[in-house]
């Protein structure tokens, strides 16, 4: 016979809980839906509308994860979910955005240079995917105040305003469509580097600042960004994106001569 199986009457299994905390999904699916919304936008010719869309998929991208903090409904779904929408977001809409903007112009110069557009289009998409899969796996460890590689969300920001300055010019001509794949290529390059760049989700909005903070650097940049949005966001996000080499940049000038022999 078989041996009767005895339960303990305190033990209580668990079962696996079923369905997603509802706030920060929301706000991930937001960003999601910017994310589409740029893409449909760009094939529809309205490319000042898409890059805005990438700034508002930023803006719900930077909530989500700071509102599943502060209500402690982090989960290993809405992690999975946000890195999809990320993808969707700041990886394919800023592909399609340089590719409908761009390729269809510079194809008048040749077919060598369409070429050489939708392939700058796809390496930006291909390093996005390749950023955030490294994210994934590092997020467990290293310090969380600096990032390896420039974030996909500032690379889609640096693509996205400038397509959207760029778009008040009908022809921006063969000089200006150049530059705007070289900045693709250039902030695609960024997100699979080894640069440090710091983490801008460990500030603390509840940190107290001094008065004069608030008078001479913070109300001036939201003014200058309300008069010029696309220009001033190019501004900022380009020079956050050269932060990380200029910094590598400095420390190794910095670094005595045969400091590293031996």
């Amino acid at each position: 016979m078989m041996p009767a199986v005895t339960t303990d009457p305190t033990t209580t299994v668990n079962p696996p809980r079923r369905g997603i905390y509802l706030l920060p999904n929301l706000l991930t699916t937001g960003c999601l839906f910017s994310g589409f919304y740029s893409v449909v936008a760009a094939i529809d010719g309205n490319f000042a509308m898409a890059g805005g869309a990438i700034f508002i998929a930023l803006l719900f991208d930077g909530l989500d994860g700071r509102v599943a903090r502060w209500t402690h409904t982090e989960s290993p779904f809405g992690k999975e979910y946000d890195s999809l929408a990320d993808m969707v977001a700041f990886g394919v809409a800023p592909a399609v955005l340089v590719y409908q903007w761009g390729v269809v112009r510079i194809s008048e110069y040749g077919h060598e240079w369409r070429r050489f557009g939708w392939i700058i289009a796809f390496f930006y998409a291909l390093c996005a995917a390749l950023r955030l899969a490294r994210f994934n796996i590092h997020t467990a460890g290293g310090d969380k105040r600096y990032f390896q590689g420039l974030p996909s969300p500032s690379a889609a920001a640096v693509v996205g305003s400038f397509v959207w300055f760029f778009a008040k010019w009908r022809e921006p001509g063969l000089p200006g469509l150049l530059l705007a794949f070289a900045v693709t290529g250039y902030a695609a390059a960024l997100m699979v580097s080894s640069f440090s760049y710091l983490s801008l989700k460990q500030v603390d909005v509840r940190m107290r600042v001094k008065y004069l903070y608030v008078a001479f650097v913070i109300l001036p940049m939201l003014f200058l960004i309300r008069w010029d949005p696309p220009t001033m966001l190019f501004a900022m996000f380009i020079s956050y994106a050269t932060y990380g080499p200029v910094q590598w940049l400095g420390r190794r000038l910095r670094r005595p001569r045969g400091a590293g022999a031996g």
